[in-house]
């Protein structure tokens, strides 16, 4: 019984099999340094955002606006916090604003309208920045099986082309050679699965982060309004 042998296989691969091959290890390759990429960042950005929300809390329960501008501050910051930190800037540049020229003079001027616009620009920028690579390892889950068939369709027709020119019929004449060329479906196959899955895994983790962000916006919306109807 013949074992299975990658190298000796490779060296019987015709020259489409073989750029099929290596343009599926470089697709894997890319998708392996996403994969490590995305979940190192998603892993420090649950740490960082878990303290973050804790602290925020705390210093919004004792109005200190100071405290929880310095906290969104702090270095590393998560994609929560730097959505807090765009709000709170803006809901302190608008109290600014009404300070100094009075609730009469400042217009249309509204600045919980302006807190929601600087939360959703600022979201919309994070979550871009967490889905960073997704769009190609998305790219790869779909299209890699179809790269390893391409590859064996290709060696399917060498095998049957060395087998009319060599004249030898019969199924032990094509075998090696459509072995070979399945070779590259399994190997499209071994790039897709991990990719799907792992995208599947980093698309639900970052609807978490927009629940996430969600939540403590709407929290902090409500400070903006209870801090605007208690100074009336």
């Amino acid at each position: 019984m013949q074992s299975f042998n990658v190298f000796a296989m490779w060296q019987s691969m015709g020259l489409v099999a073989r750029a099929v091959v290596i343009f599926l290890l470089a697709m894997s390759v890319y998708s392996l340094w996403v994969m490590i990429d995305r979940y190192v960042v998603f892993r420090r950005a649950k740490r960082y955002s878990l303290a973050f929300v804790l602290g925020l809390r705390e210093r919004l329960q004792k109005k200190d606006l100071n405290g929880a501008m310095k906290l969104a501050q702090a270095e590393p910051q998560s994609p929560i916090a730097k959505v807090v930190h765009a709000a709170l800037s803006e809901y302190r540049d608008g109290l600014d604003a009404v300070a100094q020229t009075g609730p009469d003079e400042i217009g249309e001027f509204d600045v919980v309208d302006a807190v929601n616009r600087a939360i959703d620009r600022v979201k919309e920028r994070e979550i871009a920045n967490l889905k960073k690579g997704l769009g190609g390892l998305a790219s790869i889950s779909s299209a890699a099986p179809f790269i390893g068939l391409f590859g064996t369709v290709a060696g399917i027709i060498n095998a049957f082309q060395s087998m009319a020119a060599s004249g030898q019929g019969g199924l032990g004449a094509v075998s090696a050679g459509i072995a070979e060329a399945l070779f590259t479906t399994a190997t499209g196959l071994a790039v897709a699965i991990p990719a799907v899955m792992m995208f599947n895994y980093f698309t639900n983790t970052i609807e978490m982060f927009v629940v996430d962000m969600n939540d403590v916006s709407s929290e902090l919306i409500s400070y903006v309004l209870r801090e605007g109807r208690d100074k009336r």
